[in-house]
């Protein structure tokens, strides 16, 4: 007998439990009840359990759950117009304006193939291209239903289509928000009225964190929280290279003490101020104390209107001895007020180029063209690859330069730069990492390195 209610006791709390993780669908399929739409003057129709949304004009328009949600998983299926963009926007809201921000998940069924991707709507733009994560550009399948996973849970955010994880981020701008359809706007009479479909809605608000699904490893995980590393992060080696407090780890180039001038550290943010040096041997550049050989080096970055700075890698302090710290440098530079922009050799000395060596470019998708820089006062998260000879710089998702030293080719480039006279420039085993003080008001945060 007592066994007997045992039992009855553990089988009502599992149904309990499954309470408590009960999927509801958001779309009743008969008409659009806790639904709005916001925006432009896209259309959306009800066919049979679908939902059908229409171009027309050039504004985006949205169909917005009147609740709004935190943590969460969505599902749903998706069928889009092949000459059509739209996406599914998470944690959203609506400015005084009308404009619509927050997350979105993209649906893109054109040759860039970004489908699963993150953006942020109104607000930072691209967080997660694929170009991040070229296996996820092959999950969605044109001209198909394609089914969505979205997972919101505290800072974590996943997308997975047709169950292929496609972006992993961790970021803090938005804790809820509303769900919604978008009908992308088009840009002329020729391209209204073609359709994006949706089905099968559903939504897990209760016990989501055990609902959640294993993300690969193999997937790059994009966080911008502030000088915070992941598990997930942690377990592949990273490390905080700035702990976001205080000086540990750094000095002033030939010195073995922090600068006690033009850098400041507050609100966990390392800022390099403005001075009138602009530029001059005086300058108080920082160094890392440790060397690096292989690795890969990550930060977020803000620039103030006309700045000049620079991150330096593989740099052999003594290559200098009385002068700034000499090594390779990912440019960091207001590209429209500061004139060294025009400086150079073919755009070499822009936001993100190799200094003085490569201009950076969008490698990972040409027909965006400068989609990865971002304005003035706005944070950008940037990355060096250093895999012995082979090197990369990353700009806020996007590839901009590709290339291998120790060969004729980059040798050759040295050889018609400012570089010229400093031997074996850049084929360095191993140096430090360097942010250059150049006399403009810079500022950094989470900059972490991992060894590869």
């Amino acid at each position: 007998m007592k066994s007997t209610i045992v039992l009855i006791f553990l089988l009502s709390l599992c149904s309990l439990s499954a309470q408590k993780r009960e999927w509801k669908p958001l779309f009743n399929e008969q008409d659009l009840e806790g639904w709005k739409i916001l925006g432009g003057d896209g259309m959306y129709e009800i066919k049979g359990n679908e939902i059908v949304g229409l171009t027309k004009g050039r504004a985006n328009t949205f169909l917005a759950t009147e609740n709004t949600y935190g943590d969460f998983i969505l599902e749903l299926e998706v069928w889009v117009d092949f000459r059509m963009n739209s996406g599914i926007q998470f944690r959203s809201a609506q400015n005084e304006s009308g404009r619509v921000f927050g997350y979105q998940a993209e649906i893109d069924p054109s040759v860039r193939a970004y489908s699963g991707g993150l953006y942020d709507e109104g607000r930072r733009d691209w967080l997660y291209p694929l170009s991040l994560n070229d296996k996820g550009r092959r999950a969605f399948k044109g001209g198909k239903w394609n089914k969505y996973r979205i997972e919101a849970y505290g800072t974590s955010l996943r997308i997975w289509v047709n169950d292929i994880c496609t972006a992993y981020v961790e970021d803090d701008a938005s804790a809820s928000g509303f769900i919604a359809l978008q009908v992308h706007g088009v840009g002329s009479e020729e391209e209204e009225g073609r359709k994006v479909k949706w089905r099968n809605i559903n939504i897990l608000t209760s016990g989501v964190k055990k609902e959640l699904k294993k993300v690969p490893e193999t997937i790059y995980q994009l966080n911008l929280l502030k000088n915070k590393l992941t598990r997930a992060e942690k377990r592949l080696g990273w490390k905080l290279l700035w702990n976001g407090k205080d000086a540990s780890g750094w000095r002033k180039v030939h010195g073995n003490k922090f600068p006690s001038s033009r850098w400041a550290i507050a609100n966990g943010e390392l800022s390099v101020l403005s001075s009138d040096k602009e530029g001059n041997s005086d300058g108080l550049d920082l160094i890392s104390n440790k060397q690096y050989s292989s690795f890969e080096l990550s930060w977020q970055y803000k620039l103030t209107e006309g700045a000049n700075s620079g991150v330096k890698y593989l740099v052999n302090e003594k290559l200098n001895p009385e002068g700034g710290a000499i090594g390779l440098e990912f440019q960091l530079l207001d590209n429209n007020k500061h004139p060294d922009a025009k400086n150079g050799r073919n755009g070499n000395r822009t936001q993100s180029s190799l200094y003085d060596l490569i201009p950076a470019e969008n490698l990972s998708y040409a027909g965006m063209e400068k989609r990865f820089l971002k304005g003035i006062g706005q944070w950008n998260h940037a990355r060096i690859v250093v895999n012995g000879n082979h090197v990369e710089h990353w700009l806020n998702g996007f590839k901009v330069v590709e290339y291998e030293r120790n060969t004729d080719a980059f040798n050759s480039m040295v050889r018609k730069s400012k570089y010229k006279d400093w031997e074996n420039f850049g084929n360095e085993k191993k140096g430090h990492i360097v942010l250059q003080d150049h006399g403009n008001q810079v500022s950094f945060r989470s900059i972490k390195i991992r060894k590869l």
